[in-house]
């Protein structure tokens, strides 16, 4: 089968396009033929082997991953030893980032236990872009940050993936919600229902004297003493990702800040696929649409993988698999 093949760390440019023995599922484990796949922080970050935590988890000189590869959609074509859940045939979809990655190629093995059946109401394309961004965005607003009626929120990072089913996760809770990202974006932000935008080359959030219940950060470019004085008293800030270094800032300085102002600053740890039932059940009912850019085709996921890292994309990007193939 056909697979992006990550041999080095390096750029984008530097991942090849190759032919692999096609995987055999194991005891508890199904094999998806993968219909599409969307591009994640985990692919620029895993591609160049930065920031450097990346290597001590998947090789300090070498990748030990052989195909990136987060969120798939796709369809089972066989099934192993004690799958109860699942039968050839079925159409599912899932985050692989805890599971050995693989999502750039044909065909993958994935643990039943990570699957959840697509929802019938939307096409593989679009169910790509939901495991990884969608469940952030959950776990983020709901799980971690503990939204409620009437809060002020900002999503920082909001034109992204996890910022643009944010805030169609947010809806029903009547918040009012500030999206900061390029001027770029501004216009599909302002579609999709954020109150107040805000373009980060032109204004800082945290210093115009706006201060917030929740704040759900993508990109963690402020030190945490800035962003605990945009928050309300008692209030929340979450980050899913950005610069490492602010990263432990706020590990390291997060208690502290809270101790002394009752602000609870905080980093997720995701937990994969945790909440997509959830996430399926937005989709049926109609209350959660991805964002969609592309679909592109196989043979561009390396360039796609660059233009994820430069931020110039809008909502998800997807690849479909059987294009370029």
């Amino acid at each position: 089968m056909k697979a992006i093949l990550l041999k080095k760390y390096g750029m984008p440019n530097d991942l090849e396009i190759g032919e692999v023995t096609k995987p055999v599922p194991s005891e508890g484990e199904v094999l998806v033929k993968i219909h599409a796949a969307s591009i994640n922080d985990w692919d620029w970050g895993l591609v160049r082997g930065k920031p450097f935590i990346i290597r001590l988890f998947f090789g300090l000189r070498k990748p030990k991953i052989e195909i990136p590869g987060v969120d798939i959609s796709g369809t089972i074509e066989a099934v192993g030893d004690g799958v109860s859940s699942f039968t050839a045939g079925d159409e599912i979809y899932c985050d692989l980032s805890e599971c050995g990655l693989g999502g750039f190629a044909e065909y993958v093995c994935v643990p039943e236990k990570m699957l959840s059946k697509k929802p019938s109401n939307i096409s593989h394309n679009d169910a790509s872009a939901l495991p990884h961004a969608g469940i952030l965005a959950l776990q983020g607003l709901v799980e971690k940050g503990k939204v409620k009626t009437g809060q002020r929120v900002l999503i920082n990072g909001a034109g992204g993936g996890v910022g643009t089913l944010g805030i169609q996760i947010l809806k029903p809770y009547g918040v009012e919600v500030t999206g900061v990202d390029s001027g770029e974006k501004l216009d599909l932000m302002k579609s999709l229902g954020f109150d107040k935008l805000m373009d980060y080359r032109k204004a800082d959030f945290t210093a115009i004297g706006e201060k917030y219940d929740l704040i759900l950060d993508t990109k963690s470019t402020r030190s945490p003493f800035k962003v605990a004085r945009s928050l309300k008293k008692d209030g929340r800030y979450v980050t899913v990702g950005g610069s490492m270094v602010r990263l432990l800032e706020i590990v390291l300085f997060g208690w502290l800040i809270s101790l002394f102002t009752g602000k609870k600053l905080s980093v997720l740890t995701l937990k994969a696929n945790k909440g997509l039932d959830q996430i399926s059940k937005l989709v049926e009912q109609g209350q959660l649409s991805p964002v969609v850019d592309g679909p592109y085709e196989f043979d561009k996921i390396p360039e796609l993988i660059q233009y994820f890292g430069d931020g110039r994309h809008l909502g998800k990007i997807v690849v479909e698999m059987e294009k370029g193939l």
